[in-house]
This record gives structure tokens, C-alpha cells and sequence, in this order.
């Protein structure tokens, strides 16, 4: 950068020449788009901002005139622009808001209505316009959550014969009566090992092809259990056993190894302990044969049992 008061005089002497240029084609545009001429118009605009590129009228001005003649993506660069200087004009933010909002960004488009109405909270526009913002918002992420849900739907109903599995892993599966994704995710390890003649291979195998879903065995547990209460509840109807559900497993007077084991499975009531498996319970670190059978022998007792997978043998 050179200190020549020459160069400095020639410098402001050009920058005044600019500024006077820009302002004579912005008074030409005027009078162009006043008379009809918007093209015209528009190209005197795009000279007056070249030569005066800082010059947030003529940029807003331009900007206007492209919105109105549809060149969405020009006008709303130019808007940005003029509203990256602070204060923003209201009209650019006004405007720009719009634009965001055609294009489906309702984000920006709150954004910029939030800038107007922090400095102007009686703005009527800015108000009116944010209530269909924000509902259009509120519509969108509805929409997508519905979306979500169905295509996690979909996954879930995905038959796993769909899958290239081995004939023993495949054979067991349907002798466990599990039929799809969402069946096979509300299974653990452990009870899937349970299973007669169902091996690590198979497990690794079952694994691997669930991993590349971004699922995993267990992880529909809630689920199932959910479901396996309502189907107790539904077998229990009319025998007056019902409200035995809804009781503490404390009524069920269990040794203080079984009742840690229940504990660390977060089961609080009888038919919460319906809806586990037996090896859901073994797989309970120091959880072994004997207060397995005692809790069968409590159930029994009242008439219950635990959760059974379905066996087609």
C-alpha cells in the first residue's frame, strides 16, 4: 500500500468518478423502469452496482426488480448481501424471508422475520407472515417424521427369507416363529443360543446381516415385552387372574439372589415378569438353575408363566 499523496488524490478521484457514474445510471434505471423499460431497466442497475459495488440501494433495488421479474436465486444473493450490513433494511429481510420461505427453508425464512420483529415486534407483516412460517414448519417436520416412521416400518416388516442366511440359521428363525426384522430384533443373544441347534455361527451370521440395517439383536426388547403383556392380559380376561399383573414381584416372596436379578432387569411387577424369557433371567450374571425353578414354581402358583418363543417342532 503506497502513503504518495499523488496516488492517494488519484485514488479518491477515481472512487468519486465511480460514485458519481453509479449514481447517474441508477437515476437512468429509475427512469427506465418508470417508463416500462424493465430489462432495461435492470441492466442500468447491474452497471450502477458494478461500478459502486458497496452501494446497498442500487443493490436492493436490483434485487427487487429480479424477484419481480422471477430470477429468485439472483435477487436472493443480492439480498443476503444487503443484509449482511448492519442494521438490516427491513424490506431486504422482508423479502428475503419470503424467498427463503418459497424455497422451503422455513429456518432462514424464521430467522429473518425474528431479525424484524427484535427491533419492530408490532410489524404486521413480519407477525403475519411468521404465523405461516412457523405452521409450515410445524407441517414439514410432521411430514418427515411420518416419513421416518414408515420407512422404519417398512425395514422392520422386511421378511428375513429376504436375507441370504444359511439353511440352519434360517430353519431355526422359522421354528422360533420369527418371521421378520422387527420380530428378530425384539429377541436377545441369549435367547437366541437358547434355542436348540442354534449356534455362534448362526448368531455372527444373524448379526452381521442386522448390522448392515443399523440394527441389532435386543434392541426391540421394550417392544416385545409390551406386547407380550397385553397378550397375557388378553389370555387372563374373564378368569379373574387380571389384577395379579399389576402386583409387585415382592408378593412373589423370592430369595434375595432371584429378586437382585429382577432388579438389575428393571422388573417391577408380576406381569413384567411374564413378559421375559427364560433367558432373558440367565442371562443375569450369577443367575442360575435354582432360582429359575423358583421363580416357575411362584408363577405356577398363581396360575403363570414366563414369556415361551414360539416353537413349530
Amino acid at each position: 500500500m503506497t502513503n504518495d499523496p499523488m496516488d492517494m488524490v488519484v485514488g479518491a478521484s477515481a472512487a468519486a468518478a465511480d460514485a458519481q457514474n453509479a449514481k447517474d445510471l441508477y437515476t437512468q434505471a429509475l427512469t427506465q423502469l418508470n417508463d416500462g423499460y424493465r430489462s432495461e431497466g435492470i441492466e442500468s442497475l447491474r452497471s450502477a452496482l458494478a461500478a459502486d459495488p458497496g452501494n446497498l440501494d442500487v443493490a436492493f433495488k436490483l434485487a427487487y426488480q429480479l424477484d419481480l421479474q422471477g430470477d429468485e436465486e439472483e435477487a436472493l444473493s443480492l439480498y443476503e448481501r444487503v443484509c449482511e450490513h448492519a442494521p438490516a433494511p427491513i424490506n431486504a429481510l422482508m423479502n428475503l424471508a419470503v424467498l427463503y420461505e418459497d424455497q422451503g427453508d422455513y429456518v432462514r425464512a424464521e430467522r429473518c422475520l425474528r431479525q424484524i420483529l427484535d427491533t419492530n415486534p408490532n410489524h404486521a407483516r413480519a407477525r403475519l407472515f411468521m404465523t405461516d412460517v412457523l405452521a409450515s414448519k410445524g407441517m414439514m417436520v410432521e411430514e418427515e417424521n411420518e416419513r421416518d416412521i414408515m420407512k422404519r416400518r417398512a425395514l422392520l416388516d422386511t421378511p428375513v427369507t429376504d436375507f441370504e442366511l444359511t439353511v440352519r440359521a434360517r430353519t431355526c428363525l422359522k421354528k422360533m416363529n420369527i418371521r421378520t426384522l422387527g420380530d428378530l430384533i425384539r429377541i436377545n443373544e441369549s435367547e437366541l443360543m437358547s434355542y436348540k441347534n442354534f449356534g455362534e455361527s448362526s448368531l455372527d451370521e444373524i448379526k452381521r446381516m442386522l448390522a448392515v440395517k443399523g440394527l441389532k439383536l435386543g434392541q426391540g426388547h421394550e417392544d416385545a415385552h409390551r406386547v407380550a403383556r397385553r397378550q397375557i392380559l388378553e389370555k387372563l380376561k374373564g378368569s379373574g387372574k387380571e389384577q395379579l399383573l399389576s402386583k409387585p414381584v415382592s408378593e412373589l416372596q423370592l430369595t434375595v439372589r432371584a429378586r437382585k436379578a429382577l432388579q438389575m432387569l428393571n422388573i417391577q411387577s408380576i406381569g413384567d415378569l411374564c413378559s421375559h424369557t427364560e433367558a432373558e433371567l440367565m442371562g443375569v450374571k450369577n443367575f442360575g438353575s435354582t432360582s429359575l425353578v423358583e421363580i416357575h414354581e411362584k408363577l405356577t402358583n398363581f396360575g403363570l408363566s414366563l414369556r415361551v418363543i414360539d416353537d413349530n417342532e
